[in-house]
């Protein structure tokens, strides 16, 4: 692993928790790897600005990246499609799919110990009770076609 894909994620997690936290959104579970990202937030109300939220997350993310690869106006994120959870049981396998991400690809043994995701906080801040019950629920239904490895 180089140090630059290190510093590469913490500046993806940072922008993703700064964007998301300027638009009003409220993050639950978030995983960034060095192609692509998921995460679990609750709307301001209604998810009207997801889209100018997602835009400028990419814009700049994007823009920051191309720079340190030197490859100006290279296109970074290909794909985005987003999931409305209005049912407990959707909801629940989604924070538990992007909690475990990293395990899936197969980054770490335990998710708590990939600094680039939310597990580690989610374990620390939610009852023990309530992380078992997440983490049983089933998720390998939920699609992620992306190859990721620590160089």
């Amino acid at each position: 692993m180089r140090l630059g894909d290190l510093r590469r994620w913490g500046v993806l997690q940072r922008g993703l928790l700064k964007v998301c936290a300027g638009f009003g959104w409220r993050l639950e579970a978030w995983a960034v790897f060095s192609n692509h990202y998921h995460f679990v937030a609750e709307s301001p109300g209604t998810a009207e600005n997801l889209s100018a939220m997602l835009a400028h997350l990419h814009e700049k993310t994007a823009k920051w990246i191309n720079r340190q690869d030197k490859t100006p106006e290279r296109k970074v994120w290909h794909n985005c499609w987003e999931t409305l959870l209005d049912l407990p049981r959707g909801y629940f396998a989604r924070l538990a799919y992007t909690h475990q991400n990293p395990v899936r690809h197969g980054l770490v043994t335990n998710a708590k110990d990939y600094p680039w995701c939310s597990a580690s906080w989610f374990e620390a801040e939610t009852p023990a009770a309530m992380v078992k019950t997440i983490y049983r629920f089933k998720s390998e239904q939920i699609a992620d076609d992306y190859e990721v490895e620590l160089e």
